[in-house]
């Protein structure tokens, strides 16, 4: 009899144990799943500043009318004391919106969907809301609107992304622009984006700095296959610093009127109408500060205070189109499209263009550059056509492709 009631004993203390471990497993994973939370709360709060109106777009998104003075910018620790630069120089503000209005008089322009829900009011900027859901898509907090490192930087290997692009280098710009048609590819794979747009750059390769902005699909980011405004920046190649659009602090905007990240509409259409959405990024010769321009107007700019080589001026200017895929130059390719979705041989009303691609240079003057090359990581999937219709005309370059088709693999 006491040898049964020790076995009883034994097998109580047993179970015991097992529903001990239980129970700490089972409170130690509440604690990670409260901290996630608590953590995803926090996040929410520091990119959704307080509004002074909320607009609800027809297209789904929510955009908050916030202090221009209380943007998420100035949560970046280099611009605790800035103070803001309501609009750029205007000598060279004037140069460049007189040259973009004499050469678009006649074009159409799309809009923002936004747009036709409201407006906001005078000292606010519009910005597009972040959900709990925006968060959870992300790979993680820290990752949530960054682009990933794109490879090896010191060997130019570039794993992850695809581009087709037009190039110029060799001198200072203090700016660029170029006017690029809008489009709506096919993004095949979870984590793929692609985008169309201008990029300047300066310094080495494994720590480059780049601003840059135009159009992208990017569901990853945005929960949904829609073309929108898009900006980026980084001062280390991608690795830890920068983000798309105001999703960290550093990009600080002005003009109360463009949501950045906000869908863009109507989009061309194949041998049909075509949309073209008009880029500019200069610097400002005084602040030395990057200004934004969209359809002609001011949008914001990157704080100089937040480059080291791109303080003074870039070295490089890219116009064309960019595709983001863990599935790029290996087989089987992505089938992400970039630009129309069709090959640059397709030509006007099939491929997606840049028209009127210009750098600014010291004399303050948009011009085309002098000397310019093309370039496709990736030919057959993604070309591009620097096309001249005759010795008279300016070229037009057109880039883009279907990903994986008959010739890519």
């Amino acid at each position: 009899m006491g040898k049964r009631n020790d076995e009883v004993v034994m097998v109580l203390a047993m179970v015991g144990l097992v529903v001990g471990v239980a129970i700490v497993n089972v409170n130690a994973t509440n604690v990670e799943m409260n901290l996630s939370l608590l953590q995803i709360e926090n996040k929410l709060k520091l990119l959704n500043k307080p509004s002074i109106k909320t607009i609800y777009s027809e297209d789904g998104d929510i955009m908050e009318c916030v202090d221009v003075y209380k943007q998420p910018a100035f949560d970046h620790p280099l611009l605790k004391n800035h103070t803001i630069q309501m609009k750029p120089d205007l000598s060279i503000d004037l140069k460049m919106s007189s040259t973009q209005n004499e050469s678009f008089g006649s074009r159409l322009y799309p809009f923002q969907t936004w747009q036709k829900s409201g407006s906001c009011p005078k000292g606010t900027i519009p910005i597009r809301r972040v959900g709990r859901e925006d968060l959870l898509r992300a790979n993680s907090l820290h990752h949530f609107g960054k682009k990933f490192p794109y490879g090896d930087s010191k060997l130019g290997q570039e794993f992850n992304r695809s581009t087709a692009i037009l190039i110029t280098t060799g001198v200072n710009y203090i700016g660029a622009s170029g006017n690029i048609n809008v489009w709506n590819p096919k993004v095949d794979l979870p984590n793929d984006f692609t985008a169309s747009k201008v990029w300047l750059k300066n310094g080495p390769s494994e720590k480059f700095e780049s601003v840059e902005a135009g159009w992208m699909v990017n569901p990853k980011l945005y929960g949904d296959a829609k073309t929108r405004l898009s900006l980026y920046w980084t001062v280390d190649s991608y690795k830890t610093t920068g983000c798309f659009d105001l999703t960290c602090s550093g990009f600080v905007q002005t003009n109360p009127s463009v949501a950045i990240g906000a869908v863009i509409e109507p989009l061309s259409s194949t041998n049909g109408q075509q949309y073209t959405i008009s880029i500019g990024i200069f610097q400002d010769p005084h602040s030395g500060n990057w200004w934004l321009k969209f359809q002609g107007n001011p949008v914001g700019y990157w704080p100089s205070t937040l480059f080291g080589y791109l303080d003074h001026s870039a070295t490089l200017v890219e116009w064309g189109g960019e595709v983001f895929s863990s599935n790029i130059k290996i087989v089987p390719h992505t089938g992400t499209g970039m630009g129309s979705g069709d090959y640059a041989s397709g030509l006007y009303e099939y491929a997606s263009f840049v028209k009127e691609p210009r750098i600014v240079d010291y004399s303050l003057q948009l011009k085309y550059p002098d000397r310019v090359g093309t370039w496709a990581d990736e030919p057959s999937c993604y070309s591009v056509d620097n096309y001249q219709q005759s010795y008279t005309t300016e070229p037009v370059f057109y880039f883009g492709g279907p990903g994986l088709s008959r010739d890519c693999h």
